[in-house]
């Protein structure tokens, strides 16, 4: 449900868009809240920092609705604010737009028009929590932020979120490029970034393709976690997918005729997932830890060209649906008792 803050010293205002928004507010599509001028909206959202977007009147006591815009900048970066005035001359628009206003309506209030600018307002604002979730969950950082992010990034609201951690059931797969490590001495680097990219690109689709999501880039190997419904299925089917795929590239001759594969360990269990590293530095890392990722870490290590290795627990979950071969039993670092693997065939 949306939370929609209208700052309005009309009061007569609240009647009409309670009366305009009927449906939406009575199917819980949108939730309205209403403040009489600046003053009272910075307090209603202090006490519900859940809003979505905000519906701000220019002209008001105490503090004007351009007044309100500039401190929103500042203290709320993300939340999308529309300006609904009688105040349509180009000098309060081209003001309203300058302290962040996303759009401007003028009164007398056109409800169908209304009704469309908050339908995109809310896509747009919906976007960049979208966004934002993906920088969390994968921890790629694809946009440069302006000072007003970077400090609500710093602020103890944010911190309180992306703190949280929780312990979940998940698998967690690690894909390595085998002997990359070896042919990148030897070659210029740009041609290894670029190469290299170009690997992890293939691997990508398909860990997206099966609602993967990439936990990190290791050197030249990645990690990533499958949660929610079949995870070890999907993670499997993955695997698969992304050795075919491999399979397929042509060897390279920019790095001296190599041809690619790929050594794969995958284990589902419990893991911890949260946020580990430095506060003080804003350096982050949204990952899981646990004994499952160390486990199919080694599992990785252990693997050679084109193998995908499982545990025994997995095993018995997935054999009737995928095809494995019992490699036996191997040691593997920390571990006081040898581990029965299996091999995924197809």
């Amino acid at each position: 449900m949306a939370k929609i803050l209208v700052v309005d010293d009309e009061t007569d205002l609240e009647v009409l868009i309670k009366q305009k928004f009927r449906k939406k507010i009575r199917e819980k599509e949108y939730e309205f809240l209403f403040a009489i001028n600046g003053v009272d909206a910075l307090e209603k959202l202090l006490d519900d920092p859940e809003v979505d977007i905000v519906l701000s009147d220019i002209n008001m006591p105490e503090m004007d609705g351009l007044t309100l815009l500039s401190k929103l900048s500042e203290q709320k970066p993300l939340l999308k604010s529309v300006i609904v005035s009688a105040y349509g001359d180009i000098e309060n628009i081209r003001t309203a737009m300058n302290r962040g206003a996303f759009d401007f309506i003028t009164k007398p209030i056109n409800f169908e028009d209304l009704n469309i600018t908050v339908e995109k307002t809310l896509k747009h604002s919906n976007q960049i929590k979208e966004t934002l979730q993906a920088i969390k969950e994968n921890n790629i950082l694809k946009m440069y932020v302006d000072e007003n992010v970077l400090n609500f990034m710093g602020s103890s609201e944010y911190e309180s979120k992306i703190m949280a951690n929780e312990t979940i059931e998940a698998t967690v797969m690690f894909i390595d490029l085998c002997g990359f490590t070896k042919i990148s001495e030897t070659v210029p680097a740009d041609t290894v970034v670029t190469m290299l990219n170009t690997y992890f690109d293939e691997m990508v689709k398909e860990i997206m393709e099966h609602q993967g999501f990439i936990d990190k880039f290791i050197g030249d190997a990645i990690m990533a976690v499958f949660r929610g419904e079949y995870h070890l299925d999907r993670a499997l089917d993955t695997a698969l997918a992304v050795r075919n795929r491999i399979n397929s590239l042509p060897k390279s001759n920019s790095l001296q005729g190599f041809i690619p594969k790929v050594s794969i360990g995958i284990k589902s269990g419990e893991m911890i997932s949260g946020n580990i590293g430095s506060a003080s530095l804003k350096r982050l890392d949204y990952t899981v830890i646990g004994d499952t990722v160390n486990t199919a870490a080694r599992f990785q290590d252990a693997a050679k060209e084109n193998q995908i290795i499982i545990s025994e627990v997995c095993y018995n979950e997935v054999k009737e649906a995928f095809k494995c071969k019992k490699i036996g039993d191997i040691q593997l670092k920390n571990k006081a008792e040898a581990i029965t693997v299996y091999e995924v065939l197809e």
